[in-house]
């Protein structure tokens, strides 16, 4: 069996967790800092004011391709889920319309009167 101090892994693993203990100590000053933080504001700013202009141009160059933005696309969704919507009513109230006009077995709304008499049979005469 190895020596723990001629060991190789344990060797590694020493370097890499003072390694990683320098790391954090220089990152902990550096983020204490207030030109940290107003360059991390600065970077923040920047990046959304780019994001900003790349979803203008993507909008000019969508409008040149005559091609619909992501906007027009949701709003076009949300303009069918309305439509699905009142079509689902309208199919209920067909369906609940036709079942009352099958349960009443006319078209006016008056039940036929009960057919009590029958026709001759063929042994009785007329």
């Amino acid at each position: 069996m190895a020596d723990k101090g001629n060991d190789p892994a344990v060797i590694w693993q020493t370097m890499l967790g003072e390694m990683e203990k320098g790391f954090n100590s220089f990152a902990n000053q550096a983020m204490a800092s207030p030109e940290f933080s107003k360059m991390m504001n600065q970077v923040g700013g920047v990046s959304a004011g780019a994001q900003k202009q790349l979803g203008e141009l993507m909008e000019k160059y969508l409008l040149a391709m005559n091609l619909p933005s992501r906007a027009q696309l949701v709003g076009m969704a949300e303009r069918l889920q309305a439509i699905e919507g009142q079509l689902n009513e309208i199919k209920a109230l067909l369906h609940q319309v036709h079942h009352n006009s099958l349960s009443l077995e006319s078209g006016y709304g008056t039940p036929r009167p009960p057919r009590t008499k029958r026709p001759p049979s063929e042994g009785e005469e007329k």
